[in-house]
């Protein structure tokens, strides 16, 4: 056994048979971990072949050390050289050793060589070997859609941000260029307020405005006094850093790709006493069951809802807004996706009114402009919720025939996740760095995907346009990964 790196993260990978017991599986790791010299916080991921992704083993000894279970095909394990190969292994999931093979996948060096369980009275039914790799850069929370276009952006189709393409529409700019002649009075909030409130069905006092969506994770933590706060990820990382920002150690809860990003609300830790998830999620455009995330309400603890796309999903079906009897519920809306107005900044928060007064205390004078105002009156009239509902089929028949081309594409291992409800998708594509410049090249920004914690270097987020963008971008995305 070689010691690692004081500064190297260990990757774990394991076998185990279908009924192995947990304590099995997590004995063998925590006694490989521990000869490494090195504690279980240096454990950055359990790695296993697909076909053990759902061993309830592996999944819970996973959970139980807080880390994320990373699978690969048996395809990409039987290239993987390795030290103690077993013909055994290989007739049964077609690599030579899956955990050894599963700990180097990633790159690294052995450190602790395959080890076997050594139950009393029995065979083993457990292996893992560790493998010490240098510890990534911590994903850059700061890093956003914007800044893939930021410099070049006129010579490039942006798929990178989200806002909805060909917005405002010409009636919504003539309400906001009419709101100019007033700018000499300071703005007044209060029927803007009014008329959110009234689209939701609460009073006046739920209601918060915001300059965008993005202030608000800023109030949120500021004012919250919280000890124990816990972001879902992957998801939108704004709010992590607003509350890093602020002094607070930041929980993550991580969903699994072999789940479909979906949200298990069991694997939010009970300490959390503030508790942060999207819905539907960016990046993952997963829209979670409204009565999951309302599972997570507990006394004494805030529900953060991250509501800015929902408006995009027909019906706004799994909306929370405007419920008043999930405790400690608050739920932010943005009105710059789906209308275009990122540059202008306008959003809102809905909660319990002493929560409503404790972030407006935080908020300095005046945040939200004249202009904001109307629009956000204006985005909630009858008229504009009209249209954003055909905006949302719209976008929901566009999204159906980007995934029809991504699907294509499969044979050359690009992936999306589903079932995408949001005006984004998210996409694994081999080698995403080197595909997102080629891309650049033919004429199309995409967003990275690996400055979200639980996502890797080949991810991307695709923005939903009209069909004929998707179809150029989907011939431009077949040339650059071949065949």
């Amino acid at each position: 056994m070689t010691h690692p790196d004081p500064d190297a993260v260990l990757v774990v990978g394991v076998g185990a048979c279908a009924d192995a017991p947990v304590e099995e599986v997590l004995g063998l790791v925590r006694a490989a971990v521990r000869e490494t010299g090195r504690g279980e916080d240096a454990v950055a991921e359990l790695a296993t072949v697909e076909v053990k992704g759902e061993e309830p083993a592996i999944v819970r000894a996973a959970a139980a050390l807080g880390v994320p279970l990373v699978t690969y095909s048996a395809r990409e394990l039987a290239d993987v050289t390795v030290p103690n190969p077993s013909a055994r292994s290989r007739a049964a999931v077609g690599t030579p050793s899956v955990a050894e093979a599963a700990a180097l996948r990633g790159g690294g060096e052995l450190v602790v060589p395959k080890r076997k369980s050594t139950p009393a009275g029995r065979p083993s039914m457990a292996t893992c070997a560790v493998a010490a790799r240098p510890r990534p850069a911590a994903p850059d929370l700061r890093h956003h859609g914007d800044a893939e276009v930021r410099d070049d952006g006129a010579a490039l189709t942006d798929l990178a941000v989200n806002v909805r393409s060909d917005t405002p529409p010409a009636w919504l700019k003539e309400v906001i260029a009419a709101s100019l002649d007033d700018l000499a009075a300071y703005p007044d909030g209060r029927t803007a307020r009014e008329a959110v409130a009234a689209h939701h069905g609460v009073p006046a006092d739920r209601v918060l405005l915001t300059s965008g969506a993005a202030e608000a994770f800023v109030l949120l933590a500021r004012a919250l006094k919280a000890s124990h706060p816990y972001v879902v990820h992957p998801q939108f990382t704004e709010p992590e850093a607003a509350l890093r920002d602020a002094g607070h150690e930041v929980g993550r809860v991580l969903l699994r790709e072999e789940d479909g990003f979906r949200l298990d609300p069991a694997a939010v830790p009970e300490e959390a006493d503030l508790v942060v998830v999207g819905n539907p999620t960016n990046p993952t455009s997963i829209l979670h069951p409204a009565a999951s995330i309302a599972q997570l309400a507990r006394p004494g603890r805030a529900l953060v809802v991250d509501e800015a796309f929902m408006d995009a999903v027909p019906g706004e079906r799994e909306a929370l807004a405007g419920r008043t009897d999930v405790p400690g519920l608050i739920v932010l809306r943005s009105l710059t996706k789906t209308w275009g107005l990122a540059g202008l900044r306008i959003g809102y928060v809905l909660a319990a009114p002493d929560t409503i007064r404790a972030l407006a205390q935080a908020q300095p004078l005046w945040p939200v402009s004249s202009p904001a105002l109307a629009a956000a009156r204006a985005c909630v009239s009858p008229r504009a919720l009209a249209e954003a509902g055909h905006a949302a089929h719209r976008v929901a028949s566009d999204r159906t025939h980007l995934l029809a081309g991504l699907a294509e594409l499969s044979s050359s291992g690009v992936s999306a996740v589903g079932p995408a409800e949001a005006p984004f998708v998210l996409v694994r594509v081999p080698g995403a760095a080197g595909v997102r410049e080629r891309l650049r090249g033919r004429g199309f920004a995409v967003r990275r995907g690996d400055t979200f914690p639980g996502l890797g270097p080949d991810w991307v987020r695709v923005a939903v346009r009209g069909r004929a963008t998707s179809d150029a971008f989907l011939a431009a995305l077949r040339e650059t990964v071949g065949p």
